[in-house]
């Protein structure tokens, strides 16, 4: 009787999740439409003017045309190309840099000012000097990319790596494990949620960096018809390309939680 006492309220709970969930998305829905038809609507009556704030249907129609010429796909797969480099790069050398960090107690401590400093630091102010040493290269932008996650992503996670619990260590320790052993078998394995939250950071600075570079040093990508579509007053442009930006960092965003979420799956 109990048993089925719990499945019954299970069920109950389950049921309401899943009408909360369908709720919140039919809200976020109509927002979105409700946005689009007060946009649309305040354009086609003249209380905003269409060229400077343009319209819906304009970048609509703006963004059809650039895909039957195949340049919008051009645009948006450079982007996407460096950011995703920058990602990976950044990913690969915040894990690295705090596992040495972590290993050299005297290397964390002569570093760790100098981080802070360049985590605080503007990387806008940076990506001129970048262009200017390193020329306006694909590789420039990446790096851009890069300089704007890389010194955070290093901090947070060699905070994450200290937070573990030390009588996990003390027991490895105990059992005749060495360093590598703790950091194999307690550190990492314990830091992966964090890892996933850093990375759901990262991809979003990773794409800023890659917008300011291009900004200033490019001739593809959605940062450069930002900027040339402002110069040149093609504002349709320039909305449009702030619309696909949105539509790219929610993706990439999302397939990272899908990823964490197949992951702690695969624990379970």
């Amino acid at each position: 009787m109990k048993m089925s006492e719990i499945s019954v309220a299970q069920q109950d709970f389950l049921l309401t999740q899943k009408k909360h969930k369908r709720t919140v998305t039919v809200s976020r829905l109509c927002i979105f439409i409700l946005f689009l038809a007060l946009w649309e609507g305040a354009t086609r009556v003249n209380l905003l003017d269409s060229f400077i704030f343009s319209s819906p249907s304009r970048v609509f129609f703006c963004a059809y045309g650039m895909l039957l010429d195949h340049t919008l796909f051009i645009h948006i797969g450079v982007t996407l190309f460096e950011t995703i480099a920058s990602f990976v790069l950044v990913i690969f050398l915040a894990l690295i840099i705090t596992i040495i960090l972590w290993l050299n107690k005297h290397i964390s401590e002569t570093l760790e000012p100098y981080l802070v400093i360049l985590n605080s630091l503007p990387k806008s102010a940076l990506a001129p000097l970048l262009i200017v040493w390193l020329g306006a290269t694909y590789n420039t932008i990446i790096i851009t990319g890069v300089s704007v996650a890389i010194f955070g992503s290093i901090l947070s996670l060699y905070t994450s790596f200290q937070s573990v619990d030390p009588e996990k260590i003390k027991l490895i320790y105990t059992l005749g494990g060495k360093k590598y052993h703790v950091l194999t078998k307690v550190v990492l394995p314990s830091n992966i949620p964090s890892l996933f939250s850093i990375m759901k950071v990262n991809i979003g600075l990773c794409l800023v960096g890659v917008i300011i570079g291009e900004f200033i040093a490019s001739r593809q990508g959605l940062g450069y018809l930002i900027i040339y579509g402002s110069q040149v007053f093609k504002l349709d442009w320039v909305i449009m390309s702030i619309v696909i930006l949105c539509m790219v960092a929610w993706g990439l965003y999302s397939l990272i939680t899908c990823i964490e979420k197949y992951y702690l799956k695969r624990l379970l």
